[in-house]
């Protein structure tokens, strides 16, 4: 006689069905322990009597559930996920395949699927931790801020970094901008684009890249304080720095899914280079918000809007630093000699410092309180002859003389 197999649930019914039998326990009190009826616990027993223990066993035990999914689709969906999307989890499998192949799979099914066919790691055995950390209250209290340097495009285009600007309260993806690198005029570049769709938060909290934060504390020429961060300053928003990438997890985790979720669309939708990656973006952010983020504690927004002119905005969106001027009226800038025309005003200004205003566009501009001055830019590489240096020398001592006689 073969083994029956009976489920944990059936060994219970039997026992208690046994103990009503032997006058152990009433027909009230098996009802209840069993969760069933009076009238069910007698159909029970006279099964026993008829049938044996055997009886009680479910009837479903050994055959296919009538809502399991055919070996046919199960291999099929497999195919497609070894050949499209190997390296996709099971949840963006799960939109993948209805979306583009027209295959409705739970993203459970699919990952049983995937376990068993060695495409996947369950969670134990990943055993990912992450130090928990309570969220801010409010939407635009915190945004925490990063840049990602990675291959976006994968061996279709050249790496470069994008930077990433999460709200820390719901989760949602605020700006994200490709840029060859991070620096302080793309993260100005970011950050116009944050306050124009947003408006200004209340902080963003960031690491301690050169960008955020100066390393020494005597630095020169930005008062102990980096441009993005006198940018800020200006604007009122508050700069955070963490003291550890843990610190700002969330921001490092969206990376981590960015890099798994976003190169995976970015392949789908064929792009490979950053200008239509930029394009793109806006789009993914839409359908990666509405998907994931989550609803504040605190329903306001605390998000101000910004009633800047935009040259006032450029003004304050840009490098700005202040040079020495020299006795001949010239100073160094970006390893180029920058010479003022001599007027009424700049003749005083030599031993004295002005203010270089450097844009993205490559543009310059010196002021002297809150004028622009006229110059003439030399590169300092540049080979300079005799006959040149003797000519300005000459046009400078002409005009020098022109002017006395002018004066007297």
């Amino acid at each position: 006689m073969g083994l029956i197999a009976m489920s944990e649930r059936d060994l219970q019914r039997i026992e208690i069905l046994l103990k009503v039998i032997d006058g152990r326990m009433t027909l009230v009190s098996a009802a209840h322990v069993l969760d069933l009826s009076t009238r069910q616990v007698r159909r029970l027993l006279e099964r026993i009597s008829t049938g044996g223990a055997a009886s009680i066993r479910h009837k479903a035990i050994g055959r296919p559930s009538n809502n399991r999914i055919s070996d046919g689709v199960r291999d099929y969906a497999v195919t497609l996920v070894r050949e499209r999307y190997a390296d996709f989890g099971p949840t963006l499998v799960a939109e993948k395949l209805a979306e583009r192949d027209g295959l409705r799979v739970s993203r459970e099914t699919l990952r049983t699927w995937m376990v068993d066919a060695g495409l996947w790691l369950s969670r134990k055995q990943r055993r990912t931790f992450h130090q928990p950390r309570l969220r801010r209250e409010a939407y635009g209290e915190l945004v925490q801020i990063d840049g990602s340097e990675h291959r976006w495009f994968e061996d279709r285009g050249d790496p470069c970094s994008l930077l990433v600007f999460v709200d820390d309260a719901t989760g949602r993806l605020m700006q994200l901008r490709f840029v060859r690198s991070e620096s302080a005029f793309s993260y100005f570049e970011a950050l116009a684009l944050y306050l124009k769709h947003h408006g200004a938060p209340v902080a963003f909290y960031s690491d301690k890249h050169s960008v955020f934060r100066v390393a020494k504390k005597d630095a020169k020429g930005g008062q102990g304080m980096t441009q993005f961060g006198r940018a800020l300053s200006e604007l009122n928003i508050e700069i955070l720095c963490a003291n550890s990438s843990q610190a700002k997890g969330r921001v490092e985790r969206m990376n981590r899914t960015l890099q798994d979720r976003l190169v995976k669309e970015l392949r789908l939708a064929g792009i490979c280079d950053m200008e239509t990656g930029n394009a793109f973006l806006p789009g993914f952010m839409e359908y990666y918000n509405q998907r994931f983020a989550i609803v504040p504690a605190r329903s306001e927004d605390l998000h101000r809007p910004m009633n800047l002119a935009p040259e006032r905005l450029q003004e304050i969106l840009c490098k700005r630093e202040q040079r020495y001027v020299g006795a001949q009226l010239t100073f160094s800038f970006e390893r180029q000699r920058i010479m003022l025309e001599e007027t009424e005003v700049t003749r005083g200004l030599a031993g004295r410092y002005v203010e270089t205003y450097a844009y993205a566009d490559g543009r310059l501009d010196v002021r002297w309180k809150g004028h622009s001055l006229p110059y003439t830019t030399f590169d300092k590489d540049q080979r300079v002859t005799h006959a040149a240096i003797t000519g300005q020398a000459d046009e400078r001592i002409i005009a020098h003389r022109v002017d006395a006689f002018c004066w007297s």
